[in-house]
């Protein structure tokens, strides 16, 4: 069965609004406080991009504490400033040290298997670094 998504939002006559999805709201804006489009995608990516690590780290029956994950677009210039490049730097936490080229290799599946890293992709130069601490 197709899994479905939907969102709502809400705006007033200027660019302030509120995202309202199932289990959560997010303002938009261009105010303190507030989330841009960009903002939106680049998260989007990094919770799809970590979701699906996840999935295939407990496939492969590997352990670690805790990840940071960042995200940095460098938009074109010209109209539509889509993206050129993106770097995506993921920091595990408490992974078995001989374990580090296993993890490499999870994240890089995990590249393959998500969704918005593949759409993102079709339009921008993508970069991974994975380091451990």
């Amino acid at each position: 069965m197709k899994e479905k998504e939907h969102v709502k939002l809400e705006f007033s006559n200027e660019f302030d609004g509120i995202l309202k999805a199932e289990k959560g709201t997010a303002s938009i804006g261009r105010k303190e406080g507030q989330l841009k489009p960009y903002n939106l995608l680049l998260g989007a990516l990094l919770a799809c991009l970590y979701a699906t690590f996840l999935d295939i780290v407990k496939k492969m029956k590997l352990e670690f504490d805790s990840c940071d994950m960042t995200a940095d677009g460098v938009k074109r210039e010209g109209t539509p400033g889509t993206l050129e490049h993106v770097k995506v730097e993921m920091i595990i936490y408490g992974a078995a040290e001989e374990q580090s080229e296993r993890f490499r290799r999870a994240a890089d599946l995990a590249t393959k298997y998500c969704s918005v890293f593949e759409t993102i992709s079709q339009v921008s130069e993508m970069e991974l670094e994975v380091e451990f601490k």
